[in-house]
């Protein structure tokens, strides 16, 4: 038996964009495709996507699942691809209940609860551990210090800049200025100013920013809100801007 995209869609929740950008990465390639365009998924290309799916719910990267089902080639092995992972789960899994006691405290407290333990367990970072993994303990230990000593002005910056940085990139994508033009390249300076209150992300680092941008699917569900397009334009116009301020 097989299936068409739009029947894939219906049964399995994941949009069409969704399944075509897994084609495109290599994660799930359809059994065919017809002269047409539209693509043709078989039972065993089914049970993969489930696959993928479980995987990604447990909250491993694109990059990582394919390394998962696919160990040959990949220079991981599944368990090990999945051990990497494993460490991650159990901060988070720390975290969350950290975050069940506050509540439970809270409401036994109530109004005699103090300031300092309302807020127990929201401090911790949930992406730490695979920031440590990509980044190195380094680079993650300086960013926690610096981020120490940001007045309330950048901390505020921080949290609600790339927000606005987005929504000017939507409009210039949707406008079809190119990435180079200088109002993109101004919206990425101001993109790279609000990165940088965290991480001063060298030339290189800040491009490999931008590509996990578009090769995790949790940046590109926040970024993009369902436009891939648009984060492989930001991307792009990382990319730009990395080679000519950067080092």
């Amino acid at each position: 038996m097989s299936w068409s995209i739009n029947e894939v869609v219906r049964m399995s929740g994941v949009s069409s964009r969704t399944l075509r950008h897994y084609d495109a990465i290599g994660l799930l390639e359809p059994e065919s495709t017809e002269f047409s365009g539209r693509r043709i998924y078989s039972h065993a290309n089914l049970l993969r996507l489930q696959e993928v799916l479980l995987l990604r719910d447990l909250g491993l990267p694109l990059k990582t699942i394919g390394e998962v089902l696919d160990p040959a080639g990949s220079g991981h092995h599944r368990t090990a691809a999945l051990g990497e992972h494993l460490e991650w789960l159990r901060q988070e899994h720390s975290r969350v209940g950290r975050l069940i006691r506050t509540v439970e405290k809270t409401i036994e407290e109530g109004d005699q609860m103090s300031p300092e333990r309302m807020f127990e367990g929201f401090a911790a970072n949930p992406y730490e551990a695979e920031a440590r993994q990509r980044w190195g303990d380094e680079a993650v230990d300086e960013s926690k210090e610096k981020m120490k000593n940001l007045s309330p002005g950048e901390v505020e910056k921080l949290r609600k800049g790339f927000g606005g940085v987005h929504d000017q990139i939507e409009k210039l994508h949707a406008s079809g200025v190119p990435v180079e033009d200088g109002r993109v390249q101004s919206a990425v300076a101001e993109h790279y100013e609000i990165v940088s209150l965290a991480w001063e992300p060298s030339r290189e680092a800040y491009v490999g920013l931008g590509e996990m941008y578009v090769a995790d699917e949790r940046f590109r569900e926040v970024i993009g809100r369902g436009n891939d397009e648009m984060v492989e334009y930001l991307r792009d116009a990382m990319k730009v801007y990395a080679g000519e301020n950067l080092e």
